[in-house]
């Protein structure tokens, strides 16, 4: 869910600059999935596909059943306490040594960056919070930078059109994760579009709160996507999804989006 939501008063949030270049472990034999509340009612396809991806690169996945969502909603409306009391009970669950990887760079976003923002007046906490940021994998990044994966495509040729979270490029540059292992798969030729970087609307409540400006937003984002030329559309934010799929819908097109786990496995003979 990107976090463009609009904010309380004094409830400017701002991202620290990535860290480049990031350190990267060697491949784990465990890690946490974190599956984020859209994608666990809206996408649950996604997130075993994700699982299974994970698996084919010998690793045991964990899926604390406890989690829910990851406060980032309630964050970027100026939530501030509520935010916290549902950061608090993530950093519980994923405490330990195990990577979490998410499905979502903005997800994956709010627990490297914006956590350290919520507890920064709770010393004790931030150690804690410091742990899990420095575990946190988007899932094309922990793919592409820990697994070191090399994927072999079974697909028949197609052109594709990839859609990445705005706040997940500005904070996890999701879109160059994303890139890079389309870019692994010989049958997909990627195509780019005009207002790639933008957001596509969602927001999480700035879709309820703004419906007006949204709903042009995702106007603008499912024309570029279909003047594309392209296929298929690909993206690795259940959000965003969620709504370029409800527009393409309500516009009676029969182009839809699919989480880049879904399509991965797919193009390489996962299932």
């Amino acid at each position: 869910m990107s976090h463009q939501t609009a904010a309380a008063p004094n409830a400017t949030r701002v991202a620290p600059p990535l860290q480049a270049p990031r350190s990267y472990p060697a491949k784990p034999s465990d890690v946490f999935l974190f599956g984020t509340c859209v994608l666990d009612l809206f996408f649950p396809d996604a997130g075993m596909d994700a699982i299974r991806l994970l698996e084919r690169e010998g690793i045991k996945v964990h899926f604390p059943q406890a989690q829910s969502c990851c406060g980032q909603p309630a964050y970027t409306s100026g939530y501030t306490e509520e935010a916290r009391e549902v950061a608090r009970a993530q950093l519980a669950l994923f405490a330990g040594e195990w990577p979490v990887v998410v499905p979502s760079g903005s997800c994956a976003g709010m627990f490297r960056h914006h956590y350290f923002e919520l507890f920064k007046d709770e010393p004790g906490t931030l150690k804690q919070v410091e742990s899990l940021a420095a575990r946190t994998f988007e899932l094309a990044e922990f793919l592409l930078e820990v697994c070191r994966v090399k994927l072999a495509d079974t697909g028949a040729p197609v052109k594709v059109a990839l859609h990445t979270s705005c706040s997940a490029r500005r904070e996890m540059n999701t879109h160059v994760h994303g890139r890079a292992l389309l870019a692994q798969l010989q049958g997909v030729e990627r195509l780019d579009h005009d207002h790639e970087s933008e957001c596509c609307g969602f927001g999480g409540a700035f879709s309820v709160r703004m419906p007006d400006i949204s709903g042009a937003m995702v106007k603008d984002k499912t024309a570029a996507l279909k003047g594309s030329g392209a296929a298929e559309v690909v993206s690795a934010d259940c959000g965003c999804l969620l709504n370029i799929n409800g527009a393409f819908e309500k516009q009676g097109e029969s182009l839809r989006g699919e989480h880049l786990a879904s399509f991965l496995l797919r193009r390489t003979g996962g299932k």
